[in-house]
């Protein structure tokens, strides 16, 4: 470490940064079900999606040198480029975190990546094949994978329950969900951690590359690994209560054995992706489970209008990441005062977005809370329209107020008037 320069060292703080914000934009992935169905108590789920976060870093480095050797070539790469990747991916978490929407991380950090290295050494600097096969084709098939295993899970486990009755075996089988969800939560959670922590160590180890001091192909030092684990569960302890409210409130209502078979879900193909060293989404990959265990059982629903803004802003992910990276990248090639510029503009740029967050706080004792303006989407209004009325007596205080026709026929079925 003693070769580090003061660019060097300014990367990794603000590659550790990144990493941080992920922890607190991404905690909903594992632990917005658990809240919401009142498995764990919010303060309680963070801490333990934190612990289990910083364990799973230290599980594989896959992800990590695919990210490090994979996506951009890294000879003639220059660490300012680095630098203005993470200033894109930053900004753009703390922006959806504010709106509280679920966007990916890891394709913030990647489309940072792409842009900055397009603006630095052309198109060419791009492993188009690694992209496409370890990076988009994984964010199309992650959440519909995870979404069809949600639901046919969420089907089976209501089918195997249905001719359970007895009141006592009702709430045996309900606190078993809830155990199974608590575990299932920290296997998210080791997921989590396992591919989302790497993707920081690819960064910091690709800098590192850049800057000489690591040869290429090398594979993360564990002081590395180490800082990286820890920044991401500090984040994860933070807890992103926006997020976590749209995840376990504004998408689908969930009982505990949907949020059982959603989280399960998600786990697995996170898990089987990261020892595959495909560096996708963990947000797609949970939100995908989350609305497959809502359509999942029967007259369960889906936000769509929650749904629809979450799939644009997937969508818009890549390109307005790398929009900032690339603009970014344009300013630290003029030299240190533009780099000083691009680090000013990530400071105030955080900070204007966290004392806009204050206007309209959220945090662990209203993360349940769901606003009047929430958008419920078409079907859950629909359906609230067509409920019957509540079945009871008239309350003792309306009267008729349109009295009936003197000469209309006594009708049998119909008691006679009180005079």
């Amino acid at each position: 470490m003693e070769h580090i320069t003061l660019l060097l060292a300014i990367v990794v703080v603000t590659a550790l940064v990144f990493d941080f914000t992920n922890g607190f934009h991404d905690t909903a992935n594992a632990m917005a079900t658990t809240i919401s169905t009142g498995a764990l108590k919010p303060k309680t789920a963070v801490a333990m999606s934190a612990v289990l976060n910083l364990i799973g870093a230290f599980l594989s480095v896959e992800v990590a040198k695919t990210i490090s050797g994979g996506i951009v070539n890294e000879d003639g790469l220059r660490t300012e480029v680095i630098f203005a990747a993470l200033v894109g991916a930053i900004l753009w978490n703390l922006l959806t975190w504010l709106v509280g929407l679920p966007s990916s991380s890891s394709h913030a950090l990647f489309g940072g990546l792409i842009g900055a290295a397009v603006m630095s050494a052309g198109w060419s600097s791009i492993n188009g094949g690694t992209v496409v096969t370890k990076v988009l084709l994984p964010a199309i098939a992650a959440p519909l994978v995870a979404g069809l295993a949600a639901m046919l899970a969420t089907r089976l486990t209501y089918r195997i329950n249905r001719n359970v009755t007895d009141e006592g075996q009702l709430k045996s089988t309900a606190k078993g969900y809830r155990a199974g969800q608590i575990a299932s939560a920290g296997l998210v959670s080791l997921a989590h951690g396992t591919n989302d922590a790497q993707k920081t160590m690819g960064i910091i180890t690709l800098a590192l590359v850049t800057g000489g001091v690591l040869a290429p192909g090398s594979n993360p030092p564990m002081w590395v690994i180490v800082s990286a684990g820890v920044a991401i569960a500090l984040g994860t302890y933070l807890g992103g209560w926006r997020i976590i409210r749209t995840m376990g409130k504004g998408l689908t209502d969930l009982q505990p054995p949907q949020g059982f078979a959603a989280q399960t879900s998600a786990a697995t193909v996170i898990l089987a992706s990261s020892h595959l060293g495909f560096s996708l989404s963990t947000t797609q990959s949970c939100s995908g489970a989350v609305m497959g265990a809502g359509l999942g059982r029967k007259g369960g629903v889906v936000r769509w209008s929650t749904a629809t803004r979450m799939f644009v802003a997937w969508g818009l992910t890549l390109p307005a990441a790398g929009l900032v990276g690339a603009g970014a990248e344009f300013l630290t090639k003029q030299g240190p005062w533009g780099i000083a510029v691009t680090a000013v503009i990530l400071v105030g740029g955080s900070f204007a977005i966290w004392v806009a967050s204050r206007r309209q706080p959220v945090d662990h004792t209203n993360v349940n809370d769901m606003g009047d303006d929430e958008p419920q989407g078409i079907v859950t209004t629909a359906m609230a329209a067509v409920q019957p009325p509540p079945v009871g007596g008239p309350a003792s205080d309306l009267a008729s107020t349109i009295p009936a026709p003197a000469s209309a026929p006594d009708d049998p079925a119909r008691p006679p008037a009180k005079v």
